[in-house]
């Protein structure tokens, strides 16, 4: 019998309402590039389905848990991890990082090498969406009571411990134990949708405080070559306009007419599906809701010493501190709202927004900031990072995002991530196909997605 030598343990993390079964196109893929003599893969299961609803804090110790045993067991089989990668998808991407935070500070990180960290469509900067006015409070009024504890995380409204700020800010804060533990990561990459992916819009996968592609029917994407037309290449976005001959005034007007025509039965089918399945959502919210905060108390109160070991100060220098549709249809008709030149943070001004290093070795893109850089940049601070509001010469308006927002790109900027934007074509539904959550021949582009992952952000 052959004993497996693989010292490589790649964890992948689902997503909000999630199952196992959604990584497991990133599964295969991963077991056809690198079999099981180089390479263990922990589908993580402990927060499947409803369980998802128990908040970022719940779910990282659970997940954090579910590693620990994986890699007890894994030694007890005689097999020793020295490497580790961590892959989350949406909700899973922010799970994951909470459990980095928490094997951070047991000290794991130090005894296994953190190597890729990978997040496809996961909100970093939360979902809140950046509309001002009534519209904007009763969209994020309605989501961040929907979805119990995860719903007050992702949309900003929580209060994480004593710490005063929301869960996604001390995930960010640079003095954290969750920063440190990205920074110990080799490679750290992010990819995110630019169209139709209305869960986890673009700005948020990348924590953009810009929006880099307000109108698709106007740009000439610049794609990463042999990934087109698909991936974009993460430091030109876009290529000079090509000159177009204009259509005629009745063509114009006759090719508006057809695509209104050819959109109407969607939205007349939408229309009828929403009066129909919010009220239904929300009664089963109120019922998921309530069954989290029991799952919660038991987490709390009944789980011994379990969980409690991962109860512990996050911060290293300051102790104190079925239904995708819904949301993507109601935010589909939520338009960004802007702040003006003088109202963006001067602190964000002029600065690169992709801590990039633009060349190329051994085939392989490079990854960003290393690992002694990031480091150098949070012992210095993240005043010098920021967010760049220019695309090509165009200077993009700033996005209305929250002060809490604002610092949460800086320090995510600061550990230095690369950065890919996705054009997921053939299908609405994008959030989805990105990763190919099924076997359906309309998601077909995530498979590109997922082999220039496998190709340049992924190293054994």
């Amino acid at each position: 019998m052959t004993v497996s030598k693989a010292d490589h343990l790649c964890v992948l993390a689902h997503g909000l309402w999630g199952n196992p079964s959604h990584m497991g196109t990133i599964a295969s893929a991963l077991k056809k590039r690198h079999d099981e003599n180089r390479l263990h893969i922990l589908v993580a299961e402990c927060n499947s389905g409803n369980l998802t609803y128990d908040g970022i804090e719940v779910c990282g110790e659970r997940l954090a848990h579910e590693i620990e045993e994986t890699l007890s067991q894994l030694e007890t089989d005689g097999h020793k991890i020295r490497k580790l990668s961590v892959v989350g998808y949406s909700l899973g991407g922010l799970i994951a990082r909470y459990a980095l935070g928490l094997l951070y500070a047991r000290d794991w990180l130090d005894e296994i090498e953190p190597v890729n960290f990978t997040t496809f469509a996961t909100p970093h900067l939360g979902v809140r969406a950046p509309v001002r006015g009534a519209q904007g409070l009763f969209f994020n009024g309605l989501g961040s009571r929907t979805v119990s504890v995860s719903g007050k995380q992702l949309f900003l409204t929580d209060t994480f411990r004593d710490s005063g700020k929301p869960i996604l800010r001390v995930l960010a804060d640079p003095d954290s134990i969750f920063i440190r533990a990205l920074a110990k990561f080799r490679h750290r990459s992010v990819y995110g949708n630019v169209v139709n992916d209305r869960t986890t819009p673009f700005y948020t996968t990348i924590f953009s405080s810009v929006d880099h592609f307000p109108d698709l029917e106007n740009v000439n994407l610049n794609y990463v070559e042999g990934y087109d037309p698909v991936v974009i290449d993460p430091n030109v976005y876009t290529l000079p306009l090509e000159e177009k001959e204009q259509l005629p005034l009745l063509s114009r007007v006759w090719q508006n007419t057809r695509n209104f025509f050819d959109k109407l039965p969607f939205w007349l089918f939408f229309t009828l599906f929403v009066m129909i399945a919010i009220p239904l959502f929300l009664i089963y919210a109120v019922v998921q809701t309530f069954r989290s905060r029991k799952r919660i108390h038991v987490h709390e109160e009944g789980t011994g010493d379990t969980f409690r070991r991962y109860r512990m100060p996050v911060a290293v220098r300051r102790v104190q501190n079925a239904m995708d549709e819904i949301f993507e249809g109601a935010a589909a008709r939520q338009d960004p709202d802007y702040l003006s030149s003088s109202a963006a943070p001067s602190d964000l001004e002029g600065q690169p927004e992709l801590p990039i290093d633009k060349t190329k070795s051994a085939g392989k893109e490079s990854t960003g900031t290393s690992q002694a850089e990031g480091s150098t940049d949070l012992a210095n601070g993240i005043a010098e990072v920021a967010t760049d509001d220019t695309v090509n010469g165009e200077k993009r308006p700033t996005l209305a995002l929250t002060p809490d927002q604002f610092s949460m790109i800086k320090s995510l900027n600061a550990v230095g991530f690369r950065k890919y934007p996705v054009y997921i074509h053939n299908h609405r539904r994008s959030h989805a196909a990105i990763i190919v959550r099924s076997d359906k021949p309309e998601w077909k582009e995530g498979h590109i997605v997922i082999k220039h992952w496998l190709d340049h952000q992924f190293e054994l």
